[in-house]
């Protein structure tokens, strides 16, 4: 008899893991994700991308507010689990759900564990100018992942990705990881390494105010920064009172040092150059608040900054 599954998870991120089990028969009995909630400035009630998977394939969807609702419980206790997946889900399960599944519950996580737990782990890798993350499969338990590991692999990052072609690469990974662990589990092989709490890092949920640029930091922490935050919540500095996003850019080769936050001027056909704590970086992509976004060539057509004008205060 096949195992039956339930498959927790909300975002894009999820989407491919859980394609990759029904491409393989896995008998996935039920999908539970976020409520539809209210998207953009119009404000258009959306599915999750996860639920527009599920509906493509027939399989129920259960959206419960909180997973703790005594109803939705009896729902997954009626479903008789053998094993809860959850892959990037957005809620903490409490232990009365993690007590259902004949087997338990397998959260994906997208880092090396005990490093990053949180929210936001493939941000937060980039941030931090991180070389090396990956994924890991691990048994849940009550804590902010916290649980026993069941299998890991890695993955180099590289020097030009964003979070968002990050999380592309280790949605991947991770539906690959999860097919193995699975098959780990129906053949009897139940892994289980305890984690190392003392090196344990987190990776918290990240706040708008997270992306503003401190031109006082080097070079590579504000590119990092840049490409951690995109295309959420977005890198962003002040001109004139008004928030200009910072949508893409680069590290500035030339050795050219200025005042941190300081306009130094165009590079032809590329963009203009703003002054780091130890040199420079180079702006290509940005968007004044309320306009559209622009190649930073086309920004200093419509705009007159003097070389020496600063960005921010710093």
């Amino acid at each position: 008899m096949k195992m039956k599954v339930i498959f927790m998870g909300t975002p894009e991120f999820a989407v491919v893991p859980l394609e990759m089990l029904i491409k393989e028969n896995i008998n996935v009995v039920a999908v539970v994700t976020q409520p539809d909630r209210p998207v953009g400035r119009k404000r258009v009630i959306t599915p999750p991308p996860i639920k527009k998977l599920a509906v493509q394939y027939d399989i129920p969807v259960y959206q419960p507010e909180k997973v703790k609702e005594e109803h939705f419980i009896d729902t997954l206790i009626a479903l008789e689990p053998d094993i809860i997946t959850v892959v990037a889900f957005g809620q903490i399960l409490p232990q009365r759900v993690l007590k259902i599944p004949k087997i338990g519950c397998i959260n994906v996580h997208a880092s090396l564990l005990p490093k990053y737990r949180g929210a936001a782990p493939i941000q937060w890798s980039i941030i931090n100018g991180e070389s090396i993350t990956g994924v890991t499969t691990m048994w849940m338990d009550e804590g902010l992942d916290t649980g026993d590991i069941f299998l890991q692999e890695q993955i180099a990052i590289k020097n030009d990705w964003t979070s968002e072609d990050l999380s592309r690469e280790l949605s991947y990974l991770g539906g690959n990881l999860l097919l193995k662990t699975l098959s780990c589990i129906k053949s009897g092989n139940l892994i289980r390494k305890s984690q190392n709490h003392e090196e344990s890092t987190y990776a918290p949920l990240l706040k708008k105010e997270d992306g503003k640029i401190n031109w006082l930091k080097n070079t590579n922490e504000i590119y990092n920064l840049i490409r951690g935050t995109y295309p959420w919540p977005g890198s962003y500095t002040i001109r004139n009172g008004r928030e200009i996003k910072i949508w893409k850019a680069k590290p500035y080769s030339a050795g050219i040092k200025s005042h941190p936050g300081r306009f130094m001027g165009l590079v032809k056909n590329e963009g203009f150059l703003v002054g780091t704590g130890d040199g420079s970086i180079l702006i290509l992509e940005l968007q004044e608040a309320g306009k559209k976004r622009l190649k930073a060539t086309e920004y200093l057509v419509g705009h007159d900054i003097k070389e020496g004008e600063f960005f921010a205060d710093v």
